[in-house]
């Protein structure tokens, strides 16, 4: 925002884009905006950037891409809420193409954090599922997942795990040793207290166990089950079901000064909490498709004139996978300026727009 004052550019505030101007050839010549004034024209003397955050706010195009998504409303995003597909909707206007590679979504599991306002908050679980102490089951009380694996990992095979017509969901188990050193969820470890978590119904705290997954509608003979197995193998420091803690990454995760294995250690100190965790994304990578100047394409392949996008709005360049973290802020920057410094050398057009702007 700085180097844009600095350069002189304007910003306008709560002056959204609801439609693209284009002349007899087809070329994006401007947008029309609703501003607090009323609908207002602007020229584009190089070309329209559409960079509105993709659509993972839009309910109905979740529904269409979002695996076990069937309403749209089985999804929690860390997104703006404006971040509602109007980009991608604006380039279609005119004939860019909304496409998806492996997935439509950035996934990270998240949990709903209910406030005494009657708010409720997103949190995202990304620092405590690789903790040693903790482990993340379905319905069926089994592990279905490297919980040290990525937060993208994670929902994936959530998605895959999920019993068939049940909600896609999982809770993440640990004991009392646990939430007093590490968060679980958006739990703090000592000192902070925990009562406020447990009086919203945040956590879930049992003496047990069994009692445990009553509590949580979790099967309690698999839970039984799964945590005998899983403390066996953390006492070994291996385990054999996912491996945890056998890469650098989840070692990372984990904690240091924990032996044999930094991401692995029995859940056996009553009581014992659980968290319930839910799909959600930091955004989407279904976007426009673009070309490697990030201009937009129509159906055939071919770059609509004067019709750039960056960020979310344009496909991303992973196809829908997620290497590593940054795969979104990554290519908005890097295409973001190769937007900017094809503008800055495009000679302007000096047609202007005519007309009534509504």
């Amino acid at each position: 925002m700085q180097a844009a004052e600095d350069a002189g550019v304007r910003i306008l505030v709560s002056s959204p884009a609801r439609r693209l101007l284009t002349d007899p050839g087809g070329r994006v010549t401007g947008v029309v905006a609703r501003t607090p004034n009323g609908p207002r024209a602007f020229t584009a003397r190089r070309g329209v950037v559409l960079a509105a955050g993709g659509f993972p706010n839009d309910i109905e195009r979740r529904s269409a891409r979002f695996p076990r998504t069937p309403t749209g409303a089985e999804h929690w995003t860390l997104a703006p809420a404006t971040t509602d597909g109007t980009g991608i909707s604006l380039g279609e206007s005119v004939g860019g193409v909304l496409t998806q590679g492996a997935s439509a979504g950035a996934w990270c599991p998240v949990s709903l954090v209910p406030y005494r306002s009657g708010r409720v908050g997103v949190f995202p679980h990304i620092m405590d599922r690789a903790k040693p102490g903790s482990i993340g089951v379905v319905s069926t009380g089994r592990r279905f997942v490297n919980e040290a694996n990525g937060y993208f990992d994670y929902v994936s095979a959530m998605f895959t795990a999920a019993p068939e017509g049940e909600p896609v969901q999982s809770w993440q188990i640990a004991d009392s040793r646990f939430v007093r050193r590490f968060p679980l969820g958006m739990a703090k470890p000592r000192p902070v207290p925990l009562f406020p978590y447990l009086r919203g119904g945040y956590l879930v705290r049992a003496r047990s166990l069994g009692e445990l997954a009553r509590k949580c509608g979790i099967d309690p003979d698999g839970l039984v089950e799964t945590v005998a197995r899983f403390n066996a193998d953390a006492r070994r420091g291996v385990d054999q079901d996912f491996a945890r803690g056998s890469t650098p990454f989840n070692r990372y995760g984990g904690d240091a000064t924990h032996t044999p294995n930094p991401s692995l250690a029995p859940i056996d100190r009553p009581p014992y909490y659980a968290v319930r965790v839910r799909p959600g994304s930091f955004g989407t990578f279904a976007g426009l498709a673009a070309d490697e100047r990030a201009r937009v394409l129509d159906a055939a392949g071919r770059p609509i004139p004067g019709l750039y996008a960056a960020g979310a709005d344009q496909a991303n360049v992973m196809g829908g996978h997620y290497p590593a973290g940054g795969v979104n802020i990554g290519p908005a920057l890097t295409f973001g300026f190769a937007i900017g410094r094809e503008l800055a050398q495009t000679a302007p057009t000096p047609t202007p727009i005519k007309g009534d702007p509504q």
